[in-house]
Formats: C-alpha cells, sequence, structure tokens
C-alpha cells in the first residue's frame, strides 16, 4: 500500500466510519455531497493534469502507484472525492456543534479582504504558475461567494480554521515523503519553485492553502445550493 493511499484511508477514515451518527445524519446528505464533489473535482482535475503535464508539479513513483490516469496516479484521483467528503464533514460537523450566525458578517467581510488580497497578490506574479492561477481562482471565487448574503460564510471560515488541522498533518506528509522535514529528499508530491512563492510553512507550500480553501469553498457552494 502506498504512502499516499495510506493518507487517503487515514483522512477518510473517521468521517465515513462516523456518517451515520444520528447527531449529524451525514449519510443522508450523500445525494447532495457527491454531485458537489463530482462538480468540482472537475475542474480541480483538468487543473491538476494541466499542471502536471507542465511540470508545476508532480508526484513520486516511490510513494504512489504505478496506475496512473491521464498523467495522474489513482491516489490523485481519489484525493479529490475524499478530501471533499472529509471536509464538508468537518464543515456539517461545525454545523451542528457551534451557533455561529452573529459572526456571519464578520466572517464574509474577512474572506472578502481575503479575496481582493489573493488576487493583488495574483496579478504581481504572474511569473509563476501555481501562484498565479491559484490565488487568481481562490480569490475570484471567495468574491463571488461573498457578494451577496448565503448564510454559510461564518461556518464555512470556521471549518477553514479547524481542517488546517488534518491539512498540515496530511499535506506535511504530502510534500515531505520521508518525514525528515525536508520537501527536496523524495516528497510524494513535490512543486517548482519557479512556478510559486517558495514561501512554505514547514514543508508546504503557502499557495496549498488557500487552493485547499478554494477547494472546501467550491464543494461547500454546490452543497449548499443542491440542499436549497
Amino acid at each position: 500500500m502506498t504512502l499516499y493511499f495510506q493518507l487517503l484511508l487515514f483522512t477518510i477514515s473517521f468521517p465515513l466510519l462516523a456518517s451515520w451518527d444520528k447527531r449529524f445524519n451525514y449519510a443522508s446528505k450523500f445525494k447532495y455531497l457527491f454531485p458537489s464533489i463530482f462538480i468540482t473535482a472537475t475542474f480541480f482535475i483538468i487543473w491538476d493534469i494541466v499542471f502536471t503535464k507542465n511540470g508545476v508539479w508532480g508526484f513520486s513513483e516511490t510513494h504512489t502507484s504505478n496506475i496512473n490516469i491521464l498523467s495522474l496516479p489513482i491516489e490523485e484521483w481519489l484525493f479529490f472525492i475524499i478530501i471533499p467528503f472529509s471536509c464538508v464533514f468537518i464543515y456539517e460537523s461545525v454545523k451542528y456543534f457551534f451557533s455561529l450566525d452573529k459572526y456571519e458578517s464578520l466572517s464574509r467581510n474577512i474572506l472578502k479582504i481575503i479575496g481582493i488580497t489573493l488576487i493583488i497578490v495574483s496579478i504581481i506574479n504572474t511569473d509563476k504558475s501555481y501562484t498565479f492561477w491559484n490565488f487568481m481562482f481562490c480569490g475570484l471565487f471567495l468574491l463571488y461567494s461573498t457578494y451577496k448574503k448565503r448564510g454559510y460564510h461564518s461556518i464555512f471560515f470556521v471549518s477553514y480554521l479547524f481542517h488546517l488541522i488534518p491539512f498540515i498533518l496530511v499535506n506535511g506528509v504530502l510534500t515531505d515523503g520521508n518525514f525528515d522535514f525536508n520537501f527536496y529528499t523524495d516528497p510524494v508530491v513535490w512543486y517548482n519553485n519557479d512556478e510559486n512563492l517558495f514561501i512554505r510553512f514547514i514543508t508546504i507550500p503557502i499557495e496549498d492553502f488557500f487552493y485547499s480553501m478554494l477547494l472546501l469553498l467550491m464543494n461547500v457552494t454546490f452543497y449548499e445550493k443542491f440542499k436549497s
């Protein structure tokens, strides 16, 4: 079993087991969740294929299987199912345990500021493919999401903050690989540092934090749309 696949199993294990917990009743929402995952995954996989072929990032042959579809290891395809599944579970858990309505306006304004900042940073980094496209996509989607009240921005923002705990654990291993805190020694996912800001949180590129924000927000947006 590859290291990448082990990380995916670790990520989905608790959300999957807890899906039938009567407090969340997550399983009853699968009919809204999986169409959301499919739509979002389509966008991200196309982006992933293009960037992999252009050498913006790539994957270790040591830590991934030899099963590849359109230049991506099978684990990477599963990533766009398992990670959103687990993140939306966090979102539903936050919704259950916390009453955040009074923070809706504040959260919406914070997300607007983040969106505007990301677009500005992307514009001054057009020579760095990952930085430019990631920050531009995330910034524009944040502005689209926050241009009107939707009632879930506070839940989303707190969910995003909670998700950073497993994100740092899992992505830390993905960008390390050999557990030596060195992103040069055969990470599961490697990055061409000419195409990013070369700012790392331990081994994680700063861009990954907003890549994950976009992945979660797109899934939540479609998920809430299908539920309404």
